[in-house]
C-alpha cells in the first residue's frame, strides 16, 4: 500500500465519520501529518 493512498483513506475515513466529533482536519503534505481538531478543542497530529 502506498504512502499517498494510506493517508488520502485515512482522511477520507475521519472525514466522513459522525459522532467522533472533528471539527476539522487540515493536511500538511509536505511533513505527511494529518492535524485532527476536535470540537472541544484538541489537536491530535497523525504522522503518515
Amino acid at each position: 500500500m502506498e504512502l499517498n493512498y494510506f493517508r488520502d483513506r485515512l482522511f477520507d475515513l475521519l472525514n466522513d465519520s459522525e459522532g467522533m466529533g472533528i471539527a476539522d482536519l487540515n493536511a500538511d503534505e509536505r511533513n505527511s501529518l494529518l492535524a485532527v481538531r476536535t470540537e472541544d478543542g484538541n489537536v491530535f497530529e497523525i504522522v503518515c
